[in-house]
């Protein structure tokens, strides 16, 4: 249908904005960093489903987003020595993400998910494309050939597998695993960077993580106690 392929379009833009915002910013601040302001996506979505869908969210799930947020703050660190304008590129990337996400749940449960899978990655090959036009072009050798090749495989992966999961699973159940991406992001920052996070950023990481697992809890109770309802 139109609509679905204007949402699809959507995405695609989310998604290459997303990109650009995250990478320049990978390129200028630590992986762990980077990787804890991303936790604030799922408090992201919730808030803008509130706003943009008009999803009921109690006070209790308000008060979380609002620490979680908090949270972000000490990550970013404004006003402080420690700030970093690339902080500001993360926070854009969650804007981002959120909306494809939510684009992602609005399309119909007709359309392929491979579908949206290979118009997101053409579209975000055919941006950067373009954009590499500007820069000068460099040497291409056998083991950064393997490296992007790798990285390809892994984008292409990841895009998919995100897709069919916000599509067909239960979000409340789905969101928590994004925060393994954090121990990730802090393990291999150590591991192969040399990089570890401060102890605000830490603690802000702690707290954009339980909060957002508190709100992923507080969703999925909320809707068992629905299902109890109609059942009666």
């Amino acid at each position: 249908e139109a609509r679905d392929w204007r949402v699809i379009a959507l995405r695609s833009v989310a998604e290459i904005a997303a990109a650009y915002f995250f990478l320049t910013a990978l390129f200028n601040m630590p992986l762990a960093n980077v990787t804890a302001i991303l936790q604030a996506v799922p408090l992201s979505v919730t808030l803008a489903a509130a706003l943009v869908l008009q999803q009921a969210v109690g006070w209790r799930r308000l008060l979380a987003i609002g620490i979680g947020f908090c949270g972000v703050l000490l990550i970013v660190k404004p006003g402080a020595e420690g700030f970093n304008i690339w902080s500001i590129y993360v926070l854009i990337a969650v804007l981002c993400v959120t909306v494809r996400d939510l684009s992602t749940r609005a399309l119909s449960a007709s359309v392929p998910s491979m579908t949206v899978t290979l118009v997101t990655a053409l579209s975000v090959m055919t941006a950067a494309g373009l954009a590499s036009l500007s820069a000068p072009w460099a040497p291409v050798t056998p083991s950064l050939a393997l490296l992007i090749g790798g990285s390809g495989v892994f984008v292409l992966g990841g895009y998919f597998f995100s897709i069919q999961v916000m599509r067909t699973g239960d979000v409340a159940f789905i969101a928590p695993f994004r925060y393994t991406g954090l121990l990730w992001a802090l393990l291999l920052g150590w591991l192969i960077f040399g990089d570890w996070p401060g102890t605000l950023t830490l603690i802000g990481a702690g707290i954009v993580v339980a909060t957002g697992v508190f709100t992923l809890y507080r969703e999925r109770k909320l809707k068992i106690q629905a299902a109890k309802v109609r059942r009666i």
